[in-house]
């Protein structure tokens, strides 16, 4: 479905490509460097991968050479199209490289071109199959590690038979991934042509309502496909069903009215919706075809909702709370694997919220948050009026802060534990009032399940007849107790605010942290240009 877009979009490069000649000048064949190989082996001395290739394979061409002509046009043809993904054209430059064809003149020149075509291509097949960006230089708190391709594989495999199926394969194979550049081409024809019309000009409008306002609700859902053509200019049963549909797919509460933040959601730009679309293809480029696993849990951030998926289908589904905006209590983003759970957890402060939170109230009231125990170093519990918590600082403080099981604990009855550096996990919370919230961004940077016993009960189902009352016998016991999973699930903590639902179709969610702008600014300073494939 991919490389048919793919030829689609990209079939009016085939004839520049074309119209490339096929080079025929003369490869000495003493056992010396030739002026070919020795302009080569100079071209490509700051790249090992390249040089090591090359000198292995006595400088054969992969490109300039008359029997490269197919490879040659097939690779230019993909290079000129890069920017149906979204990547950055001026880095592989397909103009530059066919104008350097036609340039040539001696053997010394056909090294050089050899190499540029070959450090186009590996930039490309690392660009599209891994991403061009690093996620962390972005922003810190993408813990992502991408996968990149190995350039001596590339390079091997740019010499096979079925190099042109290889380049089709390079972008990730996820569904979404077709799904995201279908809606890229969509939303690039709009802007091509009238956008989604008028902005509609108050800030909210309720049910009942009639006048010009009206109108320009009614044509913006009519241009964005939620209702057919109407005369109307009340606000009536269409609309509001229309409204509806609009704020199930832009994660706001569904209740038909057009307050601030639809009306907001609804007046976003296809441009805007683009960038959305081009930062979630660079993410799942990060992803690359790594294995999901055939079940995953799924926590989309700006969706505030974790997931159980078994074959590509949601099993499960729960609201979930993450972390705050603040750069230092922001949810991060990685991959893991999802071993135990902790069933009557403790809590361990970790040492930032101790330092920064409670060690400020301890000082002016060494009673306070008394359902906090004072630990030291080896564990034991310090009696609070041993501790003159006045003497000390955040750098100075010798003492962790712990909670025991019970029902006010902050990790409440459950925490799922995927061990990592980032010490983030899912947990039950005592704070359910926080799951009616539409926005639900109030943690430290863990996750918080509005359902975890649910979660936990449909994650046993796998290794037990009577998941509840597995569970129960261990919660009953009112102890810490470590529950393992039979087999471990992957756990992807992810953050798309683009991303297709089961039918296919797009739904949009906030930039809660400015991460997608972030990573859009970045992309457009490595070159990603909006609007479509520049020749």
């Amino acid at each position: 479905m991919l490389f048919s877009m793919l030829r689609r979009e990209a079939g009016r490069f085939a004839t520049a490509a074309l119209a490339l000649g096929i080079l025929a000048l003369p490869v000495q064949s003493d056992t010396g460097l030739t002026a070919y190989s020795q302009a080569l082996a100079v071209a490509a001395a700051s790249d090992a991968a390249v040089a090591t290739f090359y000198r292995t394979h006595d400088y054969a061409t992969l490109w300039t050479g008359p029997q490269d002509a197919a490879r040659r046009q097939t690779l230019l043809t993909v290079l000129a199209a890069a920017g149906l993904h979204a990547l950055p054209l001026e880095r592989y430059d397909a103009n530059a490289l066919r104008d350097a064809f036609r340039a040539v003149q001696t053997e010394g020149d056909r090294g050089r071109l050899e190499v540029a075509m070959t450090e186009a291509y590996l930039a490309y097949a690392r660009d599209v199959a891994s991403g061009v960006l690093v996620p962390s230089s972005v922003d810190p708190s993408i813990k992502r590690e991408v996968t990149r391709p190995d350039p001596m594989w590339l390079l091997a495999r740019a010499n096979a038979a079925d190099f042109a199926d290889f380049l089709a394969d390079l972008p990730p194979d996820a569904p979404q991934y077709a799904q995201l550049m279908k809606e890229k081409f969509r939303l690039e024809r709009l802007i091509a042509h009238r956008g989604f019309g008028p902005e509609i000009e108050v800030a909210s409008l309720q049910p009942g309502a009639e006048g010009g306002a009206v109108v320009q609700l009614r044509n913006r859902l009519v241009a964005l496909g939620l209702m057919g053509r109407s005369a109307t200019q009340v606000y009536d049963g269409a609309i509001t069903a229309a409204v509806q549909h609009f704020q199930l797919d832009n994660g706001i509460t569904a209740d038909g009215v057009a307050g601030e933040s639809t009306i907001a959601a609804l007046n976003s730009e296809p441009a805007d919706r683009l960038q959305s679309v081009v930062v979630a293809m660079e993410r799942l480029r990060w992803m690359g075809d790594a294995d999901l696993g055939a079940r995953h849990i799924w926590v989309n951030q700006p969706d505030f909702t974790a997931q159980i998926i078994d074959n590509g289908r949601v099993t499960f589904q729960t609201r979930a709370v993450i972390g705050k905006s603040d750069p230092d209590t922001r949810s991060p983003e990685f991959s893991d694997q999802m071993e135990f759970m902790v069933v009557n957890p403790s809590w361990s402060v970790p040492r930032s919220i101790t330092t920064k939170e409670y060690l400020p109230m301890l000082r002016n009231n060494p009673n306070a948050q008394g359902q906090l125990q004072v630990v030291d170093g080896n564990g034991r519990v310090v009696p609070r009026n041993q501790v003159n918590f006045a003497a000390y600082t955040a750098a100075n403080f010798p003492y962790a802060l712990r909670q025991a099981p019970s029902d006010d604990n902050a990790l409440g009855k459950v925490k799922f534990m995927f061990p990592n550096p980032n010490n983030i996990y899912l947990h039950d919370t005592p704070s359910k009032s926080l799951f009616a919230h539409e926005i639900r961004a109030y943690s430290h940077g863990c996750i918080r399940l509005a359902d975890p016993l649910d979660f936990a009960y449909t994650l046993l189902a796998r290794q037990t007849d009577d998941p509840k009352a597995e569970f129960k016998r261990y919660l009953d016991t009112g102890r810490e107790s470590r529950l393992d999973l039979a087999t471990p699930v992957p756990v992807h903590l992810v953050y798309f605010t683009a991303w297709p639902n089961a039918k296919g179709q797009m739904s949009y969610r906030r930039d809660i942290y400015g991460r997608d702008a972030a990573i859009f600014r970045a992309l457009t300073e490595a070159g990603v240009v909006l609007g479509g494939v520049q020749g």
